[in-house]
Parts: C-alpha cells; structure tokens; sequence
C-alpha cells in the first residue's frame, strides 16, 4: 500500500522544484545564451559600429556635396545598417536569457577591442609612409 503525502511534503517538493527552476533562469539561462551566442553578438556589434561610422561619414559627404555619386554611397551605406537590425535583435534575445547589460557592454567592448587592432594591422601594412 502506498503511503499519502501529507501536505508539507508536497509543499516542500513544490518549493524544491521552485528553488532549481529559479537557480538555472539565474544561472544556467545566462550561461547558455553566453555560450550560444557570445560570438555572434560580438561579430554583430563591430559590424553595427562600423556600419554607422560609414554611414555618418556618407551622409556628411552628402550633405556637403550633393550629387549623385554621393547619394549611391549613402544608399549604400544605408544597406549597411541592417546589421545593427540584427544586433539589436539578438541583443533582445540575450536579454530573454538573463544576460546584463553590463555583460553585453564588456561583450561589445571586447568586439571593438580585438577589431579595432585588426584594423590598425591593416591601416600599417597599407599606409604611406612619408
């Protein structure tokens, strides 16, 4: 015969089961997000910064002198931001798993950091040297 389960067990099960459920949307959730997607978001958001930069600089040029050369770069360069389209999507997605903002700052800082010496390898080996 099975014995009853008297309501403070099946109270303390429920807690239980509370407790782990709350442990892995603090803990794990993060974890997997950062392990899934670290990566790609940091990829997405040098390629957001570089975009705008690009597209600040064809709207000024535009604006100083208009014509059609210019409105193609800066239609160009409109194209370009679709990658903060999608930054801005998986950011939201990280969120969903519980990751800080101050998680994805370092992220994006991390992003800029390791590009931005790439960058400067490539403006060395192809600049003039006077």
């Amino acid at each position: 015969m099975m014995k009853k389960i008297t309501p403070l067990v099946a109270l303390n099960i429920v807690a239980s089961i509370s407790a782990i459920a709350i442990a892995m949307k603090i803990i794990l959730a993060p974890l997997v997000g950062e392990l899934l997607y670290k990566e790609e978001y940091k990829d997405l958001v040098f390629q957001c910064d570089y975009s705008m930069r690009e597209h600040m600089i064809a709207k000024n040029r535009f604006l100083i002198e208009p014509s059609k050369k210019t409105d193609d770069l800066l239609r160009a360069a409109e194209l370009g931001l679709i990658s903060c389209h999608d930054y801005d999507v998986l950011r939201k997605r990280l969120g969903v798993f519980g990751i800080s903002d101050a998680k994805l700052a370092e992220f994006g800082l991390e992003a800029i950091e390791k590009n931005s010496k790439d960058v400067k390898k490539i403006v060395e080996i192809h600049e003039f040297r006077y």
